[in-house]
């Protein structure tokens, strides 16, 4: 075995799991009383700019100055790996929200953490209970400025490779009335593979696009929309 590999597991591992012990009770004593999700999303920027240090993995940011920290966004993202999460908190200046699938939910401590913080369950079984949902992501939009955040592949590449898109980013954005921001996300694979716990050191690259307006488009125009914002994240991660 690695001296890489002794360090992650027996370095890098426990103080992952006494960071997101620590920060997520903080961010659930937070939420006691702070319902609107704003300072527990504070708490897990925190949290996530902690592990990206402890993981000793280093960042390339580019778009940031393309943001409006007060406005409300539908972000749309690739999805490679469990380091994302961390990386788009830490580094999107802006107050969001996630929409999760149902089971994480379900997961004992991260799933009442993400109740409380705000965060959107969506059960992809049920597609009329998951309609209701992205309304509702909308209405969040709309009401609060809070921005939300969307990993329209579904699930996380195994090969890195950029998948189909599911439309409800884009259903989210138009009924919102809101800019679709297309991310690309690289160099997170690497870092933490698709079923490893093991964490290594490397780069990650977070590429932030040009908002695309929704203004005046309607549900029907959301493939056309979807295809258009899966464009742009394949030309992210080109550039």
């Amino acid at each position: 075995m690695s001296w890489k590999a002794i360090r992650a597991i027996f370095v890098t591992a426990p103080l992952i799991v006494l960071a997101t012990a620590v920060m997520g009770t903080a961010s659930l004593l937070a939420s006691l009383k702070d319902r609107t999700g704003r300072v527990p999303h504070r708490v897990a920027r925190a949290w996530a700019r902690m592990l990206l240090a402890i993981s000793g993995v280093k960042t390339e940011i580019q778009g940031v100055e393309k943001l409006n920290a007060e406005a409300g966004y539908v972000f749309a993202s690739n999805h490679l790996s469990l380091m994302d999460t961390p990386l788009v908190i830490a580094h999107i200046p802006a107050q969001f929200r996630f929409l999760a699938k149902r089971s994480l939910f379900k997961v004992p401590f991260i799933g009442g953490h993400l109740k409380r913080a705000g965060h959107i369950s969506v059960d992809r079984e049920d597609p009329r209970a998951a309609l209701r949902v992205l309304s509702a992501a909308a209405e969040l939009i709309r009401t609060q400025g809070v921005s939300v955040l969307v990993f329209p592949e579904g699930s996380r590449s195994e090969d890195g490779r950029l998948q189909e898109f599911k439309e409800g980013a884009a259903y989210i954005a138009i009924k919102a009335g809101a800019p679709v921001v297309p991310l690309g996300i690289s160099g997170t694979l690497e870092i933490l593979p698709t079923g490893s716990v093991i964490v290594r050191s490397g780069v990650a690259r977070l590429r932030i696009g040009d908002p695309i307006p929704t203004a005046g488009l309607k549900l029907s125009d959301r493939a056309a929309l979807m295809q258009r914002i899966r464009e742009e994240v394949g030309r992210l991660l080109e550039g």
